[in-house]
């Protein structure tokens, strides 16, 4: 997997951040949790994901292609589940992490099943007779619909730590979910005021030539390669970030 093509995209843009001065008069921020999810549709003879444009307004990462997510939130720890994350999920998550623990592996893959509700409108979990006290905030409306998020289904996929003295720094964490695991849809939240102004489900390799951010291209070639390999939950997990200088990848 050495020979990834958004591996050598990221570098040359890490290149570029080091030979610009104004690069050195930012400060180093701690980068957020945060994380994000690729849904995949295996119903038909190749493989789609789903992509949302950002809105040209936004500051960060304008008009670009990108899977919906952001940053953990405390309600995150509080949201019942249907089923528990995969073991070997869980076991990946919670390595090459300060204060590690199954709450705050739990709470990464809830966030990003929360964010795509908040940006796309859809729903992921399963129906559930019996719901447990309403939870504020997003996870109201998976209250109000009846369905629990299953984490069982999640597959820990990526993580990527944003290059110092950027504006925003995240330590994001991809998962990935069968499209099938989707309960449910608000309708709305997605249009030309929105976070997302439009949704497209697109074949792994066409998804790469989009407008996307150098890390989302990486974790494409990343996802091709893991569904080639049967996609199991104990497959090692890439982890991208910045060493003397340069992107390297180490697993988890």
């Amino acid at each position: 997997m050495s020979g990834l093509h958004g591996l050598d995209r990221m570098n040359a843009l890490a290149k570029e951040l080091l030979e610009d001065e104004s690069y050195y008069k930012l400060p180093n921020l701690r980068p957020k949790d945060a994380a994000t999810l690729i849904l995949i549709d295996h119903s038909g003879p190749v493989a789609k994901v789903l992509l949302g444009k950002r809105h040209h307004g936004h500051k960060f990462l304008p008009g670009k292609y990108v899977f919906p997510g952001g940053g953990v939130e405390p309600i995150d720890k509080r949201m019942p589940t249907a089923r528990p994350l995969h073991r070997h999920a869980e076991q990946h998550l919670m390595r090459a992490v300060k204060r590690a623990s199954p709450v705050k592996a739990r709470a990464l893959a809830l966030a990003a099943i929360r964010e795509t509700y908040e940006e796309t409108g859809l729903l992921l979990g399963r129906k559930a007779r019996d719901m447990p006290a309403p939870t504020p905030g997003a996870w109201a409306a998976f209250a109000q619909a009846q369905i629990l998020p299953d984490l069982a289904t999640i597959h820990f996929v990526a993580r990527a730590i944003t290059p110092p003295r950027r504006p925003k720094r995240f330590d994001t964490r991809f998962f990935a979910a069968d499209a099938t695991t989707i309960a449910g849809r608000i309708d709305g939240m997605i249009g030309p005021d929105a976070e997302l102004i439009e949704l497209i489900w697109m074949p792994i390799a066409q998804a790469r030539q989009l407008d996307v951010p150098a890390i989302t291209a990486v974790v494409l070639e990343e996802l091709e390669m893991r569904i080639a390999a049967g996609l199991g939950h104990d497959l090692p997990v890439p982890f991208y970030q910045m060493r003397h200088r340069h992107f390297v990848r180490g697993l988890l």
